[in-house]
């Protein structure tokens, strides 16, 4: 029997794991680095018929993985009957040392913390027990993400992993009368993205033992461009040039905006986003793919399905095997001639790097946003 693990993580509606595919996991990731960590988010609220299952799940996956992220205590009593290690889901809303010593005391090895904190609280919970936080990504307007608004209107639980995100939407407030309240900005439930790139020095000096990225359902440029981005900057102290130029780099992709959450001072009405959509700096458009690609003088054959592409566009690679490339057209041939220009359903010879056959090829466009002012005529 195959036991899926989506219901029971926070990402009911993402493509996920299953127990088969975590001896390949554990191969991969002992291939890449000894010392990278599996953690499995089994982090939902848990009901009784569903009971035996996650049992069954816990128990294949022990031999695979390092700890379990849960926030039901029935979960955290599983993990202790079969000696796994379990770490608090921010789900927990951990928010004070007296809830911290509790569930230490109960056995977990880490906690990861409620979003609501600021520095202080977090370097005081910091001493009682490893800790855990959320460095960037998409916010809840709810506490901790606890919100019931997509299960009232659509019937599809944000505790169970699948919220809708009607948060989202711009919003008119009115009262019975129909009455409408004017206000400046009708994303009234719409957080900001977190960002804590401008201030990571006063992170790393707070007894943080895990920086957390939030990522559900993003796409793979998006996970390799914070990814890289945090990594340098956890690695040394970036130059105020440095941060300026990776906080370009962040924007590039999907955003709804930036904002310090709650770390620095209380959010406030400029902490909202503006916009339903992301407010990304590129967007990537689907050309075509690579139909062959020749290691020796590292050449790859694109078909182009759609658009066109010249020397100099930037372009993303993307594969299962080849992970994110991005790149920029430096030369290109057509039947063994230079070429400037690519059109639709021609085959063209690229210089790039490593790639593979069916790797999928965007071609990454610069968004232009259209700022319109509303012009008053003075009478004189």
């Amino acid at each position: 029997m195959q036991y899926t693990l989506d219901y029971k993580n926070m990402r009911a509606r993402a493509k996920n794991f299953t127990i088969k595919d975590l001896p390949k996991i554990a191969k991969l990731c002992k291939k890449q680095n000894k010392e990278i960590k599996k953690y499995l988010t089994l982090n939902t609220i848990i009901y009784d018929n569903e009971l035996t299952k996650a049992e069954k799940i816990i128990k294949k996956a022990k031999q695979y993985i390092n700890a379990i992220i849960c926030s039901d205590i029935s979960i955290m009593l599983l993990c202790k009957k079969y000696k796994i290690p379990f770490h608090i889901s921010t789900q927990c809303s951990v928010s004070n040392s007296k809830t911290a010593e509790f569930y230490k005391k109960l056995g977990a090895k880490r906690i990861v913390l409620a979003r609501e904190l600021n520095l202080k609280q977090i370097k005081k919970i910091s001493k009682i027990i490893p800790i855990e936080i959320f460095i960037h990504g998409a916010m809840c307007v709810s506490v901790s993400g606890r919100c019931f608004t997509s299960q009232f209107l659509f019937n599809k639980s944000a505790n169970k992993g699948s919220c809708l995100h009607p948060c989202r939407r711009f919003y008119y407030v009115k009262d019975k009368e129909g009455n409408e309240l004017k206000i400046n900005n009708n994303y009234i439930f719409s957080a900001k993205d977190l960002c804590s790139l401008p201030f990571i020095e006063k992170l790393k000096k707070a007894g943080i033992s895990a920086f957390k990225i939030e990522g559900r359902n993003k796409e793979p440029e998006y996970v390799d461009a914070i990814t890289k981005v945090y990594r340098k900057a956890l690695d040394k102290k970036l130059t105020e040039k440095q941060i300026q130029e990776a906080m370009q780099e962040l924007k590039k992709v999907y955003n709804k905006g930036f904002s310090s959450g709650f770390l620095l001072k209380i959010p406030t009405s400029d902490d909202f986003s503006k916009t339903e959509h992301s407010s990304a700096t590129q967007s990537k458009q689907f050309i075509g793919k690579i139909t062959h690609y020749y290691p020796k003088i590292k050449v790859g054959l694109l078909k182009l399905n759609s658009g066109t592409l010249k020397l100099k566009d930037e372009i993303l690679i993307l594969g299962k095997t080849t992970g994110v490339i991005k790149t920029k057209i430096k030369s290109m041939q057509i039947n063994h001639k230079e070429v400037n220009k690519v059109k639709k359903s021609q085959d063209v010879a690229i210089k790039l790097p490593v790639c593979r056959k069916n790797d999928e090829v965007y071609l990454v466009v610069k968004k232009v946003y259209l700022v319109v002012k509303k012009l008053h005529n003075k009478k004189c």
